[in-house]
């Protein structure tokens, strides 16, 4: 057989082959297409593309997290005590001084063996933030003061190693989780790097939380104290700030990382890698997971824009975020802690849905880890406002404007100054054609109200007409009247609540 016909043999052979698969194949279940989880460089322009906002983050609108740990055990002044305690001649030092001795002697760092958290119950902070209507909820994971509330192997100053000897934020994690609720994770860590100039002159620098001084601890070159100060080489720093992200991301999956200021002090290569390393590890667990920053110090296009005590004055295209307080002066708990109304909360997080935004309300829980009756109560009596009122405010959206009446916030930004919302001032959200008129405060049982932006007119633009109007909360009828002035009604004869409540207006095309 010469080699042209076993040339001729074999393609025979392998024809026969092709067509005996293709008719095997035919019979089998037909293969679905794959579908790859995006996957996102580490640099800004590749992260754009995320979607910074998920939806489920757009319909939560309230959340509650945790000012929480070492910082918790002086109980005084404010959560800069660690800070203040150091800079000699504060009443924080006086203080310091007086009652534990100079902080050459007692530092900061001997607080830890008396963070014991031995009345900390993850089970009942989640059923208690549930009951409070969070939709999402957290602690701080690590505060300006190097401390971290997990089972670290970067960070020797951590939970389970020292103090407590208890993974909290693991306990959390998985209490919320198991609530059905969003995880929270905060960290503050980037202001404890010590950028300084060792002259006797120059040694307090205002973007570091531990000033240096070389007669305290905050100079201290002791490998594990250094670590704890912030007194360390930068790229060692910036290799721990995102060592431990990643491990909170690996070990505890929170749905949402918030960022505390000063983050510009990490260089933009540490930043991309910590965002595309957290998007992409949560999107193949098929999660989406949100980023919040202040001040413009990581990209919109990546992350959620925060205000602290602060917020938006008017409807924004973006969806942002405010981290409130519950508590007055001190984020973490002080022995003299004053505290917020809950109508005075409830105002807020109306403004803010408003325009557009969320809130992430701070609790101050004591150094055992329970949190005080009084902030509990502020947090039952928001919870209840929601279970009436929460239409109008999860899943909704804003309206054609954000509110009327006579109080003005004049500005946008972080710490605005207190406003006092009248009966007279109303927010307006929106859920399809149903429009809530949430009126903030209580006018009077049996008086007229206006809401002026409801016009014939404003309707009429959209070919709406009104098909009912309801108070929530109220099984009475809502008699009403519609003209170029408003939408004009009167209130119902018993009083709803003396805090903010709820017109609905129902209308269609």
């Amino acid at each position: 057989m010469n080699r042209i016909k076993l040339i001729k043999i074999s393609i025979s052979l392998l024809v026969l082959i092709f067509v005996f698969t293709a008719c095997n194949n035919s019979k089998k279940e037909p293969q679905k297409e794959e579908v790859s989880t995006p996957h996102y460089a580490a640099n800004w322009d590749s992260l754009a593309a995320y979607q910074e906002a998920p939806e489920w983050f757009r319909e939560a609108k309230f959340g509650i997290y945790a000012h929480w740990g070492v910082l918790s055990v002086p109980a005084f002044a404010n959560d800069w005590y660690p800070r203040l305690m150091h800079v000699e001649g504060s009443v924080e030092n006086k203080h310091h001084v007086e009652t534990f001795g100079e902080p050459s002697e007692f530092g900061y760092h001997d607080f830890v063996p008396m963070f014991k958290a031995e009345q900390f119950d993850a089970e009942a902070w989640a059923d208690l933030f549930q009951k409070s209507g969070a939709k999402f909820a957290g602690i701080v994971a690590e505060h300006h003061d190097g401390w971290s509330n997990w089972d670290s192997e970067t960070n020797p100053w951590n939970s389970m190693d020292k103090g407590p000897h208890r993974d909290i934020v693991g306990e959390l994690g998985k209490a919320i989780h198991g609530k059905g609720m969003k995880f929270v994770t905060s960290f503050h860590k980037a202001r404890n790097l010590q950028i300084f100039q060792q002259d006797s002159t120059k040694w307090l620098d205002d973007t570091s939380y531990f000033p240096y001084n070389p007669k305290m601890p905050t100079a201290s070159n002791d490998p594990e104290l250094s670590i704890l100060y912030g007194n360390i080489e930068k790229e060692v720093f910036y290799s721990n700030w995102l060592a431990e992200l990643k491990e909170v991301i690996d070990n505890y999956h929170p749905d949402l990382i918030y960022f505390d200021g000063k983050l510009d002090k990490i260089p933009d290569t540490y930043k991309e890698e910590f965002a595309a390393y957290y998007i992409n590890q949560s999107l193949a667990r098929n999660q989406e997971v949100v980023i919040t920053h202040k001040e413009g110090e990581l990209p919109k296009s990546v992350s959620v824009e925060d205000f602290e005590k602060g917020r938006m004055n008017k409807i924004t295209e973006d969806y942002w975020l405010t981290d409130e307080t519950v508590s007055v002066g001190s984020w973490s708990y002080t022995h003299d802690l004053g505290l917020k109304t809950a109508d005075e909360i409830i105002d807020l997080l109306a403004d803010i849905v408003s325009k557009n935004g969320a809130m992430m309300l701070n609790v101050s829980p004591m150094e055992n880890g329970i949190i005080p009756e009084n902030q509990q109560q502020i947090l039952l009596t928001i919870g209840d406002w929601l279970n009436t009122n929460g239409e109008a405010i999860y899943g909704s959206s804003t309206w054609k404007v954000f509110g009327e009446g006579p109080t003005k916030q004049e500005k946008s930004g972080m710490f605005l100054d207190k406003l006092t919302y009248t009966a007279q001032d109303v927010r307006y959200t929106k859920r399809g054609n149903t429009i809530y008129a949430i009126v903030l405060g209580w006018p009077g049982n049996d008086t007229p109200i206006t809401l002026s932006s409801v016009t014939s007119k404003v309707l009429g633009e959209d070919g709406l007409s009104i098909e009912k109007i309801s108070i929530l909360g109220s099984d009475q009828d809502i008699p009403f009247s519609l003209d170029t002035e408003g939408l004009k009604l009167t209130t119902p004869s018993q009083t709803i609540d003396d805090k903010a409540f709820v017109i609905k207006i129902e209308t269609k095309k």
